[in-house]
């Protein structure tokens, strides 16, 4: 007699949200115990929001796109992460906070847009690191490695005014050095030596 495998919960709190992540041992490959290799569902619930829950596929846009935009606003660069090919989009509002957007793959779904504050992200970012790095969950996640910030990206978080400080400096510098070049006289020319008289054959 062959024995089903024990369905494993995985659950991780924060102040405003918890993950819970539902799955299977992969008994195809040797998985036993607490270890969760097969992703059967997973929730993540608010303090006064709608729940929200999916498939692993969801769950991992979720990830691909709320981990990257979090690093990126540790280095002062805010800008959307997503796009309308993706389930999941986020992007910081004008009026402070971020907007994270779910789209459903079911078409007749109008997409949830979720407000958060910088705490709420960070305990939404806290949530998914958790589950990435916990020993127990053993399945294989497709997230993009982290990349570096594009050389334009690493200039603009210098404000205008510093990057205009340098060049603007040099040319001043060169500018007055110029003019004190034309205020000062021409040197007189120094009378020719004995030896150069005699050369030319001058009494």
């Amino acid at each position: 007699m062959t024995l089903s495998p024990v369905k494993q919960t995985l659950r991780y709190d924060q102040v405003s949200c918890r993950l819970q992540v539902e799955g299977l041992p992969d008994v195809s490959i040797g998985q036993a115990g607490e270890a969760l290799g097969i992703i059967t569902g997973w929730s993540l619930r608010w303090s006064g929001r709608p729940e929200l829950e999916g498939r692993k596929d969801h769950l991992l846009a979720l990830m691909a796109t709320v981990l990257p935009y979090a690093r990126h606003l540790i280095s002062g660069v805010a800008r959307p992460f997503g796009g309308d090919d993706v389930p999941v989009t986020i992007a910081p509002r004008e009026q402070g906070g971020h907007n994270l957007e779910l789209r459903s793959s079911q078409p007749d779904v109008a997409p949830l847009t979720v407000e958060l504050d910088d705490a709420e992200l960070a305990d939404l970012v806290r949530v998914l690191d958790q589950l990435r790095l916990d020993p127990r969950l053993q399945v294989k996640l497709e997230l993009p490695e982290p990349q570096p910030l594009h050389p334009r990206e690493v200039l603009e978080r210098v404000p205008l005014r510093r990057r205009l400080v340098a060049p603007l400096g040099g040319a001043v510098a060169v500018a007055v050095a110029a003019a004190l070049g034309l205020l000062l006289p021409e040197p007189r020319p120094l009378p020719p030596s004995p030896e150069a008289v005699q050369q030319r054959g001058e009494p």
